[in-house]
């Protein structure tokens, strides 16, 4: 088994994303009941008087936003549900193939599955961009010039991390790493 390297890929089931979910949600929740106490004049929310606000322009304003908020919501929550973006990363060394697995949205491309042979891998290359938004991601370089991204989205490794992850892979794959002076 050890000619099998399977790496796995946390999607979108992440603590931030249940966090902002349920942030939004709530807070959408909130907007839509304000907005609609403007209009009925039946206090929704106990701890609050929004029935003394005026339902044009305000009211409608807190009821569009607050619909917006749960329809964003509800799309996090139904993407944590079907976990897009879940799946692994497997280097066969015994078949020569390497295989990308990740689960998208429902429909004909739900289940995104590709293969590529370990002949046609040219090197790893690792991509590390410090800044305000830093980016530390680990590439297959193929011999046709694509470049297959393998890190997971979400915050990034640490440096050690991917230097590690990367030195390894290439090591496993037997071929060069590039990228990393």
């Amino acid at each position: 088994m050890h000619n099998v390297k399977t790496d796995e890929i946390l999607g979108s089931r992440r603590f931030s994303n249940y966090w902002w979910a349920t942030i939004i949600c709530l807070g959408g929740l909130g907007f839509f009941l304000v907005g609609l106490s403007s209009y009925s004049h039946i206090e929704f929310l106990p701890f609050t008087q929004s029935t003394d606000l005026v339902f044009i322009p305000q009211g409608m304003a807190m009821t569009f936003y607050g619909t917006i908020a749960i329809l964003i919501g509800i799309f996090l929550w139904l993407t944590i549900l079907w976990n897009v973006g879940a799946g692994y990363n497997e280097f066969n060394r015994d078949r020569g193939v390497i295989t990308i697995f990740r689960f998208g949205f429902p429909g004909k491309n739900r289940i995104l599955k590709f293969q590529y042979q370990i002949n046609d891998i040219k090197a790893i290359r690792v991509n590390i961009q410090e800044g305000l938004t830093p980016k530390r991601e680990i590439y297959l370089k193929m011999k046709d010039t694509r470049e297959i991204p393998l890190t997971r989205i979400g915050q990034p490794l640490l440096l050690s991390e991917v230097e590690e992850q990367a030195t390894s892979l290439a090591k496993f794959l037997n071929v060069i790493l590039e990228g990393i002076e």
